[in-house]
């Protein structure tokens, strides 16, 4: 007997549409890059796990292995890590399709405050309501660390904190130490080149 191979299905696209801000047309082109690469470079770069797993579930592994093609001149471990657990948004190990989309729905066509929450999470990496100096050095290192020894012109070494140091100076309004959401995105808002790199992937569909 031939064993049937188990595959992740899809919510129903007009519920994904529901809960997304794509519309019906556009999660389809998702799907087919979710499963098959494409010419977007956003999607694709992600789209590549599903083609890589034809089971439509990207582990953190497999998460791992793929992201790094796109960063050869660095390591991109640990970012990609971090990536990860901001797109496994319910934490069972594991991002789908819906996952992705719901994603990318805020990365793409969310309002400015879900876009500032979503990144706030990313940089909360205990997911403990505050953004301390040591998880924002982490993330910043662990970006660094991606872009690897070949940039220009060279990184110092501690350039990571310095960059930290600089943040929190102008996030931490009652230097307590730490950084609040409000704090976060009211800092956020008043950075015009945070502003501007929020608006690059917003026609990418």
């Amino acid at each position: 007997m031939e064993m049937a191979t188990v595959r992740h299905r899809p919510e129903a696209l007009e519920l994904l549409e529901a809960q997304s801000k794509f519309t019906k047309k556009e999660l389809q082109i998702l799907y087919r890059g979710f499963k098959n690469v494409n010419g977007l470079v956003l999607i694709s770069c992600l789209s590549l796990f599903f083609q890589e797993c034809p089971s439509g579930v990207v582990n953190e592994e497999t998460f791992k292995e793929i992201y790094s093609q796109f960063f050869p001149q660095g390591d991109s471990t640990t970012y990609a890590h971090f990536l990860f657990n901001a797109f496994d948004t319910d934490h069972n190990g594991s991002v789908s399709f819906e996952d992705f989309v719901m994603g990318l729905s805020i990365l793409l066509r969310g309002t400015v405050q879900e876009k500032l929450n979503w990144a706030f999470n990313l940089y909360d990496i205990n997911k403990d309501g505050y953004i301390t100096k040591e998880e924002m050095l982490d993330i910043m290192k662990a970006i660094y660390d991606m872009m690897g020894k070949c940039t220009y012109p060279v990184l110092k070494e501690d350039a990571p904190r310095q960059h930290v140091e600089t943040f929190f100076q102008k996030m931490d309004k009652n230097k307590d130490g730490v950084v609040t959401i409000d704090e976060f995105i009211e800092s956020c808002q008043k950075d015009e080149n945070i502003m501007r790199s929020m608006q690059l992937f917003e026609n990418v569909i």
